[in-house]
């Protein structure tokens, strides 16, 4: 299977937690990046250790691979000091990549930090600094959990991309369809930019159906019958999870989504299988094929 070139296939990963953790991921990240892909991500959560974190899982993920990174950048708990000294971080370090989302609020905090929305944000880091980093923001085919309506979730995306959006990931789904119309809605109010579907592998569906039930991703009814029927066969959970998937970024790649953005949850082999079964393009493929 071939896919055209200015795809853009990237991988996220999140900051560590302890020595454990930290070994977890240089093993998971030694072996990513031989797919060479377009860029990595790393997440950003609250409270200061990951802030920290942030910083030096992207400054260590492009020492080790040389691959660009691009740092998550949330609203939640920043003030313009600190949002200022981390882009002012990020650049001196060589990212020319930002992902710049609202976050999520930490429970018992009633209102964001200096930015209250993820256009704000955009706003900022372009005022800012012009064009130093493309700038990438978050959206939700399915429609944000919090939003009022599907009609204003469309509104704040347009705003994000106004204020300067580059590009957008969106949240993982298991319905290609949401995605396409997603995006037909977007081209209704004459947005172009690229939306890269976000992929979620589906590895143990105990945690993915608590990730789904707390960020308002939707499980198909016929994929959670035929995943509970496994019970405890994690072997076939994990196959079926993997056919499953590769089937919808078949679909989404034949129907025209520019590239795909995979959650890695810190593992190497699940993305590492998608990639192999979609004939994603790796160092060696490329190689083989400009020889």
């Amino acid at each position: 299977m071939t896919h055209v070139s200015q795809n853009s296939f990237s991988i996220e990963f999140f900051p560590p937690k302890g020595p454990k953790g930290a070994a977890r991921l240089d093993k998971a990240r030694t072996r990513l990046a031989t797919l060479g892909p377009d860029f990595f991500s790393v997440t950003f959560g609250a409270g200061g250790t990951t802030r920290s974190g942030t910083l030096e899982t992207v400054n260590r993920t492009m020492e080790t691979t040389g691959i660009p990174t691009a740092p998550h950048l949330s609203c939640i708990e920043g003030t313009h000091d600190s949002i200022n000294e981390l882009l002012d971080s990020y650049k001196a370090a060589g990212v020319e990549r930002i992902v710049a989302l609202r976050g999520d609020m930490p429970e018992g905090m009633e209102k964001p930090g200096v930015f209250s929305y993820a256009n704000e944000l955009v706003a900022h880091i372009k005022q800012r600094h012009g064009n130093d980093f493309h700038i990438e923001v978050g959206c939700y085919p399915e429609y944000h959990p919090q939003a009022n309506s599907p009609a204003d979730d469309i509104d704040n995306f347009v705003r994000k991309v106004q204020a300067g959006a580059d590009s957008a990931m969106t949240q993982y789904f298991y319905n290609a369809d949401a995605y396409f119309n997603f995006v037909e809605e977007v081209a209704a109010q004459n947005i172009d930019i690229p939306i890269v579907p976000g992929i979620m592998p589906i590895v143990d569906f105990g945690q993915v159906s608590r990730f789904s039930a707390m960020c308002g991703a939707d499980i198909p009814r016929w994929i959670r019958q035929k995943m509970e029927g496994y019970g405890d066969d994690k072997a076939s959970v994990q196959a079926f999870g993997r056919e499953v998937v590769a089937r919808m970024c078949e679909q989404l790649l034949a129907g025209g989504a520019p590239g795909l953005h995979f959650y890695s949850l810190n593992k190497a082999q699940p993305t590492m299988d998608l990639w192999q079964d979609l004939g994603l393009p790796t160092p060696s493929s490329r190689t083989a094929e400009a020889g």
